[in-house]
């Protein structure tokens, strides 16, 4: 072989070599997850669980960290400027990776363009809640208030999904609702329970515990028909509006440019966690749907659902606050 041509074959050699001998070293060190809303919300708890078994299954600790602010905005954009070695992910959501780019004047990212996907991990429909002894126990009831009174009703919306159940019930004609905006499901729910606001929406996830301990009573969950998640729980589709359907959904991602050979190894590893028995019974007491797919997949996903909800949301021209 000449002396050009062994140079190129070692070079390319050494191009296919170096990303699968990183592959196989990482993680070598402790990874972030970026959670970009509150503890406790369900993105939060969901991250948390699986970042749990992501640590025992590759031998490194996998820390969450919350980047509240902004629906989502201000975590995911941390983690878009992050370096695109594997050491910093996100816990993406429709929020981020969908809804964002509408509904706010600027994000600072390209849910597209600065993110590599992994794995869909989970998806959830939300809930509508009230607290014991309201007078808004199903959605007819917070219907019929508007015939009394326009806006008389305050609903905290602790997300952007949230926002977009809000906005879709004013636009179907639940009239009698005033949104009021909230950083987390945190605060959001601890003032439903004291009387702050009459209605929460909400994942199932945040909500669940809350719902099972008395605390608070779920008017109607966002999927079509009653979900699994809240056996009993009627849908808003089921209580008078044909076709309502709104589901969240958790993706984790990573910066643009991470080696495939990592991307390929998290997603594994991930497919290798969520096929696990007691995994998906407890992402299902916590109120998820346990997801999947390769990272292909997930990114068409969240192409499919931009062109499904970009039009609804121009067209009712919804903005963030």
């Amino acid at each position: 072989m000449k002396p050009l041509r062994l140079i190129a074959a070692l070079a390319a050699s050494l191009l296919f070599t170096q990303p699968a001998a990183a592959a196989d070293k990482y993680p070598s060190k402790p990874v972030r997850v970026i959670v970009p809303y509150q503890a406790g919300q369900g993105t939060d708890v969901a991250g948390r669980y699986l970042a749990e078994y992501l640590a025992k299954s590759l031998g490194q600790a996998f820390i969450v960290e919350n980047r509240p602010g902004a629906g989502g905005n201000i975590g995911a954009s941390e983690v878009a400027r992050a370096a695109p070695d594997g050491y910093t992910l996100l816990m993406g959501t429709n929020g981020t990776h969908v809804l964002n780019q509408y509904m706010y004047a600027s994000t600072a990212f390209d849910p597209e363009k600065d993110f590599e996907p992994i794995m869909l991990v989970s998806s959830f429909p939300m809930v509508l809640l009230s607290p014991p002894g309201s007078p808004y126990a199903n959605l007819p009831d917070l219907r019929d208030a508007g015939k009394a009174k326009s806006d008389s009703v305050n609903v905290g919306m602790p997300s952007t999904t949230a926002r977009l159940v809000f906005e879709l019930l004013k636009q179907q004609g639940v009239d009698s609702i005033r949104g009021i905006p909230y950083k987390g499901s945190a605060t959001a729910t601890t003032d439903l329970m004291g009387g702050q606001v009459q209605i929460g929406i909400d994942t199932v996830s945040a909500a669940r515990s809350f719902i099972t301990g008395g605390k608070l009573h779920a008017v109607a969950v966002t999927s079509l028909k009653e979900s699994a998640l809240l056996p009993g729980v009627k849908s808003v589709a089921e209580q008078g509006l044909p076709g309502f359907q709104v589901i969240a959904w958790n993706g984790l991602y990573a910066p643009k440019g991470t080696p495939p050979a990592v991307v390929q190894k998290l997603n594994a590893e991930l497919a290798k966690i969520l096929a696990r028995p007691e995994v998906r019974q407890r992402l299902l007491e916590l109120g998820h749907e346990p997801g999947g797919g390769t990272p292909a997949e997930l990114a068409e996903f969240a192409r499919s659902e931009r062109l499904k909800w970009q039009p609804l949301i121009v067209q009712a021209g919804l903005k963030a606050e």
